[in-house]
């Protein structure tokens, strides 16, 4: 099958490795700084408050709230591992229980990371509205995509392998289209960490810098997988369609 063939393999396979290096080093990073505690001794849910806060955004205490004013944002503690983000549909930051409640240097870096993505809300910053805007989209091909290459090559049909790469170039689109806004939140929660005192040393800020870091090798090993797939699919639909 052509999805496994040396072709896919010498294209797609570094950029695999890559990311699962990503993820390994993500959760390696975090583990070690899960364990370093900052010098306010704030929770990732307080240092996010606090970050907010100075920066002229009200944090409420639910989200019907945050959805009725201007410049407010509701915090809530969700379950799981690193599954922090932020939601501008109902303007509320959700964060895991080690992040809501831990009182280390990753807590704070991962908390003051999604706290960027609120300010980017309120700013109204282009990259994180046109990612909001391409969601729908980018969520129906991620899964759409591959069955409706698979069926055309299966039926010999060049047509349908063509509308499955294009539904699949949307969701490389989204995924480079993130690296920018992941990218500016980072740097916002490491100058926000100093700025309000959330940290106070030299090798704080490293280890907050060095999870948000971790992070961002995700997006980019993601796009990177993306994009080479995307290369690959168009290389066997216009070999295939000179044969």
């Amino acid at each position: 099958m052509f999805f496994l063939s040396p072709l896919y393999i010498l294209l797609v396979g570094p950029a695999l490795i890559l990311a699962i290096w990503a993820q390994m080093k993500v959760k390696s990073a975090f583990a070690k700084y899960s364990k370093v505690g900052n010098s306010s001794g704030m929770s990732g849910a307080e240092a996010a408050a606090e970050m907010l806060r100075g920066l002229n955004i009200r944090v409420v205490g639910s989200k019907e709230q945050a959805k009725s004013m201007d410049n407010a944002v509701a915090i809530e503690r969700v379950g799981g591992f690193l599954t922090d983000h932020y939601d501008p549909r109902s303007k509320v930051l959700r964060l895991s229980p080690k992040v809501h409640d831990g009182r280390s240097l990753a807590s704070v870096g991962v908390a003051c990371h999604e706290a960027g993505h609120a300010l980017q809300h309120a700013n109204g910053y282009a990259p994180l509205e046109i990612r909001s805007l391409m969601v729908p989209v980018a969520s129906f091909g991620s899964w759409a995509a591959f069955p409706v290459i698979i069926l055309g090559a299966l039926l010999h049909a060049p047509g349908l392998v063509g509308i499955g790469i294009l539904v699949f170039a949307v969701v490389v689109l989204f995924q480079l289209v993130t690296l920018p806004v992941e990218f500016d939140a980072s740097n916002r929660a490491k100058l926000a960490v100093t700025q309000f005192g959330i940290v106070q040393t030299r090798d704080e800020s490293k280890g907050v810098a060095a999870v948000l870091n971790a992070a961002a090798w995700t997006y980019v090993a993601a796009a990177a997988a993306s994009i080479m797939t995307l290369i690959y699919y168009v290389m066997i639909l216009t070999g295939g369609s000179r044969r």
